[in-house]
């Protein structure tokens, strides 16, 4: 029997609990530690999960012999430095999107996770939500090319607060990322490198210090083109919708559902074992361990994103 592979998961919030809801559902993998800067939540975490190891220290989870791999779903503004600092200790790392803010940041990571021989994985889900999963499929075999990608990112969130409303410690970023999710998938999708990318901005938010609303183009060497809108500002339907255009059909993809142009549902329940783009991004994380192997959203395949967004800030930048 194959050895179980052991977990810590640093950042117990909103997103750290769907790691923990797919670890459950992951024959051969066990949660042993879960760090976090509130350690009243973070033990009331941790007891729903029966995970003993709790704390505030990810020096401390890395210290631990029986870990071998680490979650990090923790704020936008160290994921580079976690990653690094889980690379150097030794253990498998995944870090939650995105891997930095900052292309250097990125850089450093990809360069150290190349002399590592360790898994080194980005969360960038939409590669493996069911949904993207069947378009990517239709378009390996040949049966659908994409023309564009029409993409709205919407949110309201106006207050510094996670996707459970409570109060966030840190700044997210529509750029670094949500436009992060639709710049890799863009790419992953077409089957070809992003060429051309434009950006404009509206105005800063006066307490929160970032742009609201954005608006991004992008234009691959295959001639395929992607708009996307983000907005922080949006009172109405709130995630992330993608409409892909091609030459045979036309999808639209709800995380993890999939609708044809006339709206009419396609099932998608038999492309993976789940319906659930967490508990796949996953797996995948951990096959990629067992099997030795590069994993899909590895840092290296998802690096050319951030040289993207490298881009795009420097434009907004200079406006």
């Amino acid at each position: 029997m194959a050895k179980t592979i052991k977990v810590a998961l640093a950042g117990a919030g909103a997103f750290g609990t769907k790691h923990l809801d797919a670890i459950a559902l992951i024959d051969g993998v066990e949660a042993v530690s879960v760090i976090g800067r509130d350690m009243e939540k973070t033990r009331e975490v941790a007891a729903k999960y029966g995970i003993k190891h709790v704390t505030d220290d990810l020096a401390e989870s890395l210290a631990l012999p029986e870990v071998d791999a680490v979650i990090l779903c923790t704020p936008t503004q160290i994921h580079a430095a976690q990653t690094l600092q889980c690379l150097r200790a030794g253990k498998h790392v995944q870090v939650e999107i995105p891997l930095a803010d900052t292309l250097a940041g990125a850089e450093e990571v990809a360069a150290v996770a190349a002399t590592s021989g360790l898994v080194a994985m980005v969360g960038h889900t939409r590669r493996f939500n069911p949904s993207h999963q069947y378009v990517h499929n239709q378009i390996k075999s040949g049966a659908f090319n994409i023309q564009q990608m029409d993409v709205q990112t919407y949110f309201f969130r106006r207050t510094n607060s996670n996707a459970l409303g409570q109060a966030r410690s840190w700044t997210d970023h529509l750029l670094w990322h949500h436009a992060a999710h639709t710049v890799d998938l863009f790419a992953y999708q077409a089957g070809s490198p992003i060429v051309q990318a434009n950006a404009i901005q509206g105005p800063i938010h006066p307490v929160l210090g970032i742009a609201m609303d954005m608006s991004i183009q992008l234009k691959a060497a295959n001639g395929a083109i992607c708009t996307l809108s983000l907005s922080f500002n949006n009172d109405g339907p709130l995630g992330t919708y993608f409409r892909y255009i091609g030459d045979t059909a036309t999808y639209l993809a709800r995380y993890d559902d999939l609708y044809n142009g006339k709206d009419e549902k396609i099932d998608v329940s038999q492309v993976a074992v789940s319906m659930n783009g967490i508990e796949l991004q996953d797996r995948e994380f951990f096959a990629a361990i067992r099997e030795g192997r590069e994993p899909n959203s590895s840092v290296a395949k998802v690096l050319p994103c951030y040289r993207v967004l490298h881009g795009l800030e420097q434009q907004l930048n200079a406006a």
